[in-house]
Order: C-alpha cells, then structure tokens, then sequence
C-alpha cells in the first residue's frame, strides 16, 4: 500500500479535520457539477490552493474511476512510473482500477509499474482527499510522469484514451499540476496566461512550445499535455479557466509567488 506523506504538511492528518476542510472548501462552490473528462488541479498545500483545487473537481461530476497525471518532482523511477497499489490517505484507502490498469498496460508498451517513483511524490497524493469526498466508489490509475517529448506525449495520450475507451463507462483525467514558481506576481500572472491561453485553445503542441520557450516554470505541463491530447481523442472540445491565483494572496509576498490555475477540459 501507497502510505500517505504529506498528511500533516500538505493537508491535515486527521480524518474529522481534513474532512472538514474539504467540505468547508466545497461550500464555497457556486457552481453545479457537469460532465467533463479532464480538469488541471494545482496541488500545493491546501492553506496555498485548497481552495482552487477544492473548486475546480466539485465543478465536474466525479465518476468511479479517475486517471491522476502527476510531475516527478524527485526524478525517480521510469519515466512513465504507473502505480498499481492501492493508496491510503487520512479518508481511507483507495483501490486502483485494475481493469484499466490491465488496459494501459496492454496498450502502453511505454508504460512501466515503478512504485519507487510515487513514493516521495506529492503530486497524486493531495488530490485524492478531494476525490475521496465526491465520489465514496473511487478507484485511480496513478501515473507520475517525467520529462517526456512531445511525440512521447502523443503516444501515451493515445494509450490512455484507447484503454479508456476500451474499458468503456465513464473516466476522468486528472492533471496535476501548479503554474509558475517563485517569480514575482506580475511576471509569473504574464507567464501562466500564456500558458493558459493555450489551454484555453486546447491546442497542446503550443502549450508544450510555450512553456518550454518562455521558460515557465509549470511543474505539470507534461501531464496538462498528455491530458489535453487524451480528452480530445475521447472528444474533448474546449476548455474552461475556472479559477488562477497565487500564493502571495496568503503569504502577502507578492515578489515570491507560485501561481495555481483550475480548468476544466470537456
């Protein structure tokens, strides 16, 4: 089993209090969920985007399975490191999909099952609370991916969206990832918005260009990419901005900041 790491740094440790939390950020929705098949959700500790991330996945109808596509911050493990163990969080365990899973490997000879990979990783861990409360049947597919190139990105996005479809019933593609790092909140609101804007225009080869040229320091673009590419496969037609903040609105340095963006991709 995938023990949690980042409980009581990330998020709270205790089930009562993290639950509260979440439902408190859930409150605050304003908007009814609607079918989608992919969302970016930032994760950084939940005093920093709880609150976005809280927004962006209660603004789409949770099903049963989700696929969660997270950065290797550690650099560990293959470079498309699947987990197929099952993952604990203070909310309880979470199966994974070995259905899909079987899929994905049958279809993905690119992908590999390295535990090692997701062991210090925080990308995946912090989105589950939130899934965990909007959808009690939850099983995941949790894939942390490297530096990969774009015709990498194609191929993968490929394998997912042919397991997906093979499996059929309803899946949802989580991308996580935070935007700029530790730039000042003029430049780094200029950078991600240009990031963004390729989003907005679901057009994934320009994205991977722009962060890559810009040097944006978007932790996640690679699986906003491969995300992007696998929803449009299962057709995906535009995308939605739900929310873009910063952590300087918290910390009241706005000369240091990490920039966190919510959308929703259907």
């Amino acid at each position: 089993m995938r023990r949690a790491i980042v409980a009581n740094r990330f998020y709270p440790g205790s089930k009562q209090t993290l639950a509260r939390e979440i439902d408190g950020f859930f409150e605050k929705s304003q908007r009814a969920p609607g079918k989608a098949l992919a969302v970016v959700s930032p994760h950084a500790g939940y005093l920093y985007s709880g609150a976005l991330a809280a927004g962006t996945l209660a603004a789409v109808t949770i099903p049963e399975s989700v696929i969660i596509l997270g950065p290797n911050h550690h650099g560990r493990g293959a470079a498309i490191a699947l987990s197929a163990t099952d993952w604990q969080t203070p909310l309880g365990v979470v199966p994974v999909d070995t259905t899909l899973i079987d899929l994905l490997l049958e279809l993905g000879p690119m992908i590999q099952v390295d535990e090692s990979a997701h062991a210090p990783e925080h990308s995946l861990e912090v989105q589950l609370p939130f899934l965990q409360r909007l959808q009690p049947r939850l099983k995941i597919v949790p894939l942390v991916l490297s530096q990969l190139s774009f015709a990498e990105c194609q191929a993968l996005a490929a394998s997912l969206a042919a397991a997906i479809s093979a499996a059929g019933g309803d899946h949802l593609l989580v991308a996580s990832s935070d935007m700029s790092h530790y730039e000042s909140r003029e430049a780094a609101s200029r950078k991600d918005h240009l990031a963004l804007a390729a989003i907005a225009a679901m057009d994934a080869e320009a994205l991977y260009r722009t962060v890559f040229s810009q040097q944006i320091s978007m932790c996640g673009v690679i699986p906003v990419v491969v995300a992007i590419l696998a929803a449009q496969r299962l057709g995906a037609e535009h995308a939605e901005l739900i929310g873009y903040t910063d952590s300087g609105y918290v910390t009241g340095d706005s000369h240091q900041v990490v920039g966190y963006a919510g959308v929703v991709i259907g």
